[in-house]
């Protein structure tokens, strides 16, 4: 088993982001270096690990030391043996590939659900041989990055999360399986305790109790304000690295600037109503 006293922790930037080192994931974690993990994770918020070359069930057993792992709805599994672990392959990227709605967005994962994930854990196995980076952005500064008076005015609110804001399919049948659901505007965390911002381009549709006037203003100007560099990390990839990333406390943005084959597996942890 792998044991915490080698696990280090390199800050990635001042705002969000750590590179992990001392840890093979290969190896069943000890329960002194999963609690490690978990406070750097509420430290840093998205964390990465380089040079672990695990297979899916690896993966999969790495990401339940964290909680249950979700059978996500949306992308298919590698087998059936493993359901927990799911493809997210790109056969090629760029101006030649299908817009994935779900990636080239600033988002949070799946905040239309009733429990939104408390995270994901993504690896990857092919890569282009330039682009195909990922951001992560600090939803914390985001709120602290407001005015007080906002701040104030966002408090107690809510926002309606649709899956059918993005879905090319049929609304109706979209909201039979995924009704749309109410979250709060400003979240506390449930584990730090800490306020942060949580609506997000790809899925929040209007904010509730506003006019209609009111509502295109006001999350627009939320959803452009959680865009600043400075609540942000950039990663570039390499084969065998992987991220681990607190869904509740982070937005994500897959850069679609490559044309090459880029292919990943990842799992999702399951969260709480927020």
């Amino acid at each position: 088993m792998t044991s915490s006293t080698s696990l280090t922790v390199i800050q990635s930037t001042g705002v969000i982001g750590a590179e992990i080192g001392g840890v093979d994931l290969t190896k069943p974690l000890d329960t002194a270096t999963v609690e490690s993990i978990t406070k750097a994770l509420h430290e840093h918020l998205v964390l990465f690990f380089r040079d672990q070359s695990i297979t899916d069930s690896q993966h999969r057993d790495f990401g339940a030391n964290f909680g249950t792992l979700q059978h996500f709805p949306f992308a298919p599994a590698v087998s059936d043996e493993i359901p927990e672990v799911h493809r997210l392959d790109n056969d090629g990227g760029g101006k030649d590939r299908a817009p994935d709605k779900s990636a080239d967005n600033w988002h949070s994962d799946a905040t239309y659900m009733e429990f939104p994930p408390l995270g994901s854990i993504l690896r990857a196995i092919r890569l282009p041989i330039v682009g195909g980076d990922t951001l992560w952005a600090n939803m914390y500064a985001a709120y602290e990055g407001l005015s007080s008076r906002m701040q104030r005015m966002l408090d107690g609110m809510t926002a309606v999360n649709d899956a059918a804001k993005i879905s090319q399919g049929n609304r109706e049948a979209v909201h039979k399986r995924f009704p749309p659901r109410e979250h709060p505007v400003v979240r506390t965390h449930p584990d730090t305790g800490r306020k942060l911002l949580f609506v997000n381009s790809l899925f929040t549709t209007r904010l509730v109790g506003l006019s209609e006037r009111e509502n295109a203003q006001v999350l627009s100007l939320l959803t452009d304000h959680v865009q600043q560099p400075e609540f942000q990390v950039r990663f570039r990839w390499e084969p065998n690295s992987i991220a681990f990333w607190d869904n509740r406390c982070t937005q994500h943005y897959a850069v679609p600037d490559y044309t090459e084959p880029r292919l990943m597996r990842r799992v999702v942890i399951e969260g709480t109503r927020p």
